[in-house]
């Protein structure tokens, strides 16, 4: 599936590709194919009377919805370059990114608000032209962010041509969406996952995308019935929280569920399966690549699953590397992991005699304290086994700290530190425990692994904790031990 003859990301084609009565998009009512074209077509016209052409420039955030979908494939059409920005981002955040890659308009969201939790198909948008942005310097038509080493993310830039070799290489990934069905889409539209394999192979396999109501175990399962879908995709949050539901409805027609973004606790993924009889496949790519591995219709545990069509990969130093004809970096940030046509994962990894790639956990979870190599996965795999703990990130600074999520307000730091010490080296034990009610995430709902946004996240909580107890005890402070959110060290 090539691009355009004016290099435009096979817009075209995927809008031509079925019937106008073909369903797309499905929430409150559907969009068909005959009415996204129309809409795209309107959607241009207007983006052209503003300037938006070939090589324009143009950062577009809006909430996941049938506008953000009918705007991204006009302004493609147009030719523009697309800095896709998450809605969730914050004014300075967002400010920032605009600073670092100049666009020349910036298309968000005018009057009303939206929601974290509920979803709304349409959004009155706001386009403005911005003194001193810079047209594209090169043939991407796609600009996304990764996680960087300077404070700011990463720029990567996706071409026509890779975007096209994308979807392709999901088509003829085994259990994909075909036409005529149905997927429920729960992984963020501004992320590849959710983009790429939920909303553009779609498009272009002639499936339709269901969005729920609201994010809450009951809408999304309402709309899981209420649609009949074939296929979820989402993070291993969604499926937790599905697992956790009291009354779920039956899902007769439900074959395969596929989590992206982190890799799943396996006792979600048991959960899951228990539940609705469906094991969950996972995929695994970067934002740099794209999908790399994938198993849609696991028979056992998948570990990840094998190569997606099409990627070559290698193993070097125990270190998982995919072939790329280019650097996919647009500043200087990132330059380092590509080096002679191999872009470096900072995942280990180890590729079975079937090809299957299994992840073994990130390539900087491996630190070395007091002259021995401790793996940090293995001290959040010893911590997550504990009863009262969620979710939990190990980090390591000056020393190990590890970060819990728990409910369980009579559980402590030094019970935590305990459990390990029956099951870790001395050397492996966190030295510093934080208990928190909830965890950090990411935009895209990846659990924040930062160790200066976690410090950060659980002083907030020590602050608001002291100040309800504060109120409650009209100024006599009465700490005892470490509860949710009250750090404390041993």
């Amino acid at each position: 599936m090539p691009p355009t003859a004016h290099g435009l990301p096979f817009v075209e084609e995927l809008l031509d590709r079925h019937p106008d009565q073909t369903p797309y998009l499905v929430a409150d009512h559907t969009v068909t194919h005959g009415q996204l074209r129309e809409a795209v077509a309107q959607e241009a016209a207007l983006f052209a009377s503003s300037g938006v052409g070939p090589g324009s420039t143009v950062a577009l955030q809006v909430p996941p919805s049938f506008t953000q979908v009918e705007v991204l494939l006009a302004l493609w059409r147009l030719g523009a370059q697309v800095m896709l920005i998450d809605h969730r981002l914050k004014p300075p955040e967002v400010e920032a990114l605009r600073a670092l890659c100049r666009p020349q308009h910036v298309v968000r969201v005018g009057a009303g608000r939206w929601s974290l939790v509920n979803f709304r198909a349409r959004y009155e948008l706001v386009t403005e032209r911005r003194a001193g942005g810079r047209p594209a310097g090169s043939d991407h038509r796609l600009v996304q962010f990764s996680s960087g080493s300077t404070g700011l993310p990463k720029v990567v830039g996706r071409t026509a041509a890779a975007l096209a070799a994308e979807v392709e290489r999901f088509s003829l990934i085994p259990g994909m969406p075909g036409q005529g069905e149905r997927v429920l889409l729960l992984s963020s539209t501004a992320h590849s996952f959710g983009l790429i394999a939920g909303l553009l192979h779609s498009l272009f396999a002639g499936a339709a995308v269901v969005f729920p109501a609201r994010v809450s175990a009951d809408a999304i399962l309402a709309a899981a019935a209420d649609h009949a879908v074939q296929v979820i995709f989402g993070v291993p949050f969604h499926y937790e929280l599905l697992a956790s539901a009291p009354h779920p409805p039956r899902l007769p027609g439900l074959r395969a569920a596929v989590s992206g973004g982190e890799l799943m606790a396996p006792e979600v993924a048991a959960a899951f399966a228990d539940r609705f009889g469906v094991g969950v496949g996972e995929s695994y790519g970067t934002t740099e690549t794209g999908v790399i591995a994938m198993d849609v219709r696991p028979t056992t545990r998948p570990s990840v699953g094998p190569p997606a069509p099409g990627v070559d990969l290698r193993v070097r130093g125990g270190e998982l590397e995919v072939r790329l004809d280019r650097t996919p970096y647009l500043t200087a940030d990132g330059q380092d992991r590509y080096v002679d046509g191999w872009l470096r994962t900072r995942d280990r990894a180890e590729i079975g005699p079937d090809g299957t790639v299994r992840l073994l956990g990130r390539g900087d979870s491996l630190v070395v304290v007091g002259g021995l190599k401790v793996d940090l996965t293995e001290v959040e795999a010893v911590l997550g086994r504990h009863p009262a703990v969620n979710e939990v990130v190990v980090a390591h600074g000056e020393a190990i700290e590890a970060y819990v999520s728990t409910s369980d307000s009579s559980l402590t730091a030094a019970a935590l530190v305990g459990w390990c010490r029956g099951q870790l080296a001395d050397h492996k034990l966190p030295k510093v425990v934080r208990l928190l009610p909830a965890l950090p995430r990411t935009s895209n709902g990846k659990l924040v692994r930062g160790q200066a946004a976690l410090k950060e996240a659980a002083q907030q909580e020590a602050a608001q904790q002291e100040a309800a107890q504060q109120e409650t005890t009209q100024g006599t402070v009465a700490l005892a031990g470490a509860g949710p959110g009250q750090p404390d060290q041993v």
